[in-house]
């Protein structure tokens, strides 16, 4: 986010000219002048400063007499979402491209009314914190060593039952080519896009639904992609002395000086420190690590494809890295509409959430320049000194890191 104190009338005639650089590309998209002009009024309104965000609504404020033209354009009109996708890609690999950046995947929840509007059903979002009516996009984001953070894509998640009736995937507009997908296997087709795009990039994080898929792991592992992901706290590994038990048991045998005291980025109220164990396994390229809280002990569980044997203070700062796609699902909802669709139809999903994707990059963009331009470059996460931290110990202590003091 950008200070609106240190805006000055040149920021402003910049960002002007930048977003007419873009709309410009981003109308080469389309044949016909109309839907030219309505791809550059469909931006306008997602990055203007009204409460809802729809077709109803940017259409009253750049001027329609009545929403058609616009709902025409998301529902009815010729293009692909997937074109202005790629598009969007291109101008973040151009902008706030990183070959040290993060991969985030993710996925969110949009609460709906009725059943008609694709892939809607009673489902769980951790968004939403509960089992409700919803759609759940499944998104990848890219994060910078600046702290850049951009939706670079995106896939609606269609369950399963969905494909048991055929006429209502008609109804909604779902191909009929389409099959079902997991949300890793939606993860997986979205990575390779970035990668055939040219993207650059060091790291890929997720939570516990992507940690403990073998089949994400195995793409990510043949690709030599490393990462640091999630995983639920029954999970069973084999140390380094080929012992196998649930990664639950172990905080509670590792000694005091398996754990040090980091930050792994930082909120709004600060750093975000706690205690971390890194553990070896019986693979000289995966360990495991531990999170533990300093305020209740709470804890979590990460496996970390590792084949560069980067220390503990990278893993550290990679599983940090997941909270910005949260934060991009925040000011997308919050400032480019994200969730403000009002579409029941499929490809018409995929064009709003694409354009205000779009809309999110061009913002992100402006306040990397504007940083650059005031000599305020956003620092990369860093890590206070290392501390050592008390755990209870037992008799049987499993290996530490030797990249622990990293």
């Amino acid at each position: 986010m950008v200070d609106d104190e240190s805006v000055s009338c040149s920021d402003l005639q910049d960002w002007s000219t930048e977003f007419e650089l873009l709309t410009g590309r981003v109308s080469s998209l389309f044949a016909h002048p109309n839907s030219q002009a309505h791809s550059r009024q469909y931006l306008e309104g997602l990055l203007a400063p009204i409460e809802r965000k729809n077709g109803w609504t940017i259409a009253e404020y750049v001027g329609e007499k009545e929403p058609k033209a616009m709902q025409r354009f998301l529902n009815l009109t010729a293009w692909d979402a997937d074109d202005l996708r790629d598009l969007n890609l291109d101008y973040v690999i151009e902008n706030l491209g990183d070959p040290d950046g993060v991969l985030i995947a993710d996925p969110t929840g949009f609460a709906k009314k009725g059943r008609k509007s694709a892939g809607v059903q009673r489902q769980y979002s951790g968004t939403l914190g509960r089992v409700d009516n919803c759609q759940i996009g499944t998104f990848l984001a890219f994060v910078n060593s600046a702290g850049d953070r951009v939706l670079i894509d995106r896939e609606l998640y269609i369950p399963q039952s969905w494909f048991a009736d055929r006429a209502r995937c008609a109804e909604a507009a779902i191909p009929a080519w389409l099959e079902f997908a997991t949300r890793p296997a939606q993860v997986i087709a979205m990575i390779t896009r970035c990668v055939q795009a040219g993207a650059r990039f060091r790291w890929f994080t997720a939570d516990e639904e992507f940690g403990q898929n073998p089949g994400l792991r195995d793409y990510l592992e043949t690709a030599g992609t490393a990462y640091v992901m999630a995983i639920p706290r029954s999970t069973e590994f084999t140390d380094a002395d080929g012992v196998t038990t649930e990664i639950k048991n172990l905080p509670g045998q590792l000694p005091p000086t398996a754990w040090q005291r980091r930050a792994c980025g930082i909120g709004t109220k600060g750093y975000r420190v706690y205690d971390w164990a890194v553990i070896d396994t019986d693979h000289p390229d995966h360990q495991y690590m531990i999170r533990r809280s300093v305020d209740d002990g709470e804890l979590a569980f990460y496996h970390c494809y590792n084949p560069r044997h980067e220390p503990v203070g990278e893993l550290v700062r990679v599983a940090g890295t997941r909270w910005p796609i949260e934060e991009c699902f925040q000011t997308g909802k919050g400032n480019v509409g994200l969730d403000n669709y009002q579409v029941r139809l499929y490809h018409a999903w995929y064009r709003h959430i694409t354009l205000a994707m779009t809309a999110q990059s061009f913002l992100a963009v402006l306040a990397s320049r504007h940083r650059g331009k005031k000599g305020d470059l956003q620092p990369r996460a860093t890590t206070p000194p290392t501390t050592r931290s008390p755990a209870p110990t037992k008799s049987k202590q499993p290996r530490r890191s030797a990249a622990g003091s990293g």
